[in-house]
């Protein structure tokens, strides 16, 4: 039986601003992406995120962010390496603490937003992040994009990968994915998406915005909980999943 992880960031909210629904998306999900307050998410919200998601057996990941709580973490920062480094540290640290209250665990770490995307080719920066992880515990898995610098640097240090990809994004030519600043970067229609995450699961291919099919490894969908109609995109393609056969399962 074919099966999958269907991950999504939660906890991004702040104060009295709320994004996203993340009790409902919860209900869907097996993973959960749960942010550490250095782009998004307050000690109370993200207690009460990782207690609900302990509540119904989904697994807590730390998504690691560049300290850019104004720009929501989708800004490159040109950070030193050891500051880097300390900063996933720190976060990590902070959500164990928190999920270990709530009666759970960190089982994985995900970058979010630009440094997810810039620890793709930057190679200096996917070192920092997978020293940061192996330092913190070299269990940890990390989740990101196949083939990236990210994972080259985090296997030189024994630490497993999980690729994953995005049922929510448009993908270029080379596997990447669109910026979003560019035009149809965010997908929204229900059936369209599940449509690409069938492909994406069954055959290990999706289209690319030239047209042509790319290749595509992937362990686990991820959902962007603070996109619109989130909960009913997430909701799309479990259905479609779980009607085709496909288990769907916490990678760890």
């Amino acid at each position: 039986m074919t099966t999958v992880d269907l991950n999504a960031d939660l906890g991004e909210g702040f104060g009295v601003w709320r994004l996203g629904d993340d009790e409902a998306m919860l209900d869907i999900i097996t993973s959960a992406n749960v942010a550490c307050g250095f782009h998004a998410g307050d000690p109370t919200m993200l207690l009460r995120t990782c207690r609900a998601a302990a509540e119904r057996g989904v697994r807590v990941g730390a998504q690691v962010s560049y300290r850019d709580l104004a720009g929501f973490g989708r800004r490159f920062l040109d950070a030193e390496p050891e500051d880097l480094r300390a900063d996933v540290i720190y976060q990590i640290g902070a959500l164990q603490a928190i999920a270990q209250v709530a009666g759970t665990t960190v089982s994985y770490v995900k970058p979010h937003g630009a440094l997810y995307n810039a620890i793709v080719n930057h190679r200096v920066q996917a070192r920092a992040v997978a020293e940061a992880v192996h330092a913190v515990d070299p269990s940890l898995p990390v989740l990101g994009l196949a083939a990236s610098a990210f994972f080259r640097e985090a296997e030189a240090l024994g630490l497993t990968t999980v690729p994953e990809a995005f049922a929510d994004r448009s993908y270029r030519p080379d596997g990447q994915l669109v910026p979003r600043g560019q035009r149809n970067a965010v997908l929204h229609d229900t059936d369209v998406i599940a449509d690409r995450v069938s492909s994406m699961v069954h055959h290990g291919r999706v289209d690319a915005v030239d047209g042509s099919t790319i290749t595509v490894l992937v362990k686990s969908i991820c959902v962007h909980g603070d996109s619109p109609g989130a909960v009913q995109i997430a909701k799309a393609v479990r259905d479609r999943l779980t009607g085709e056969g496909v288990q769907l399962r916490p990678f760890v």
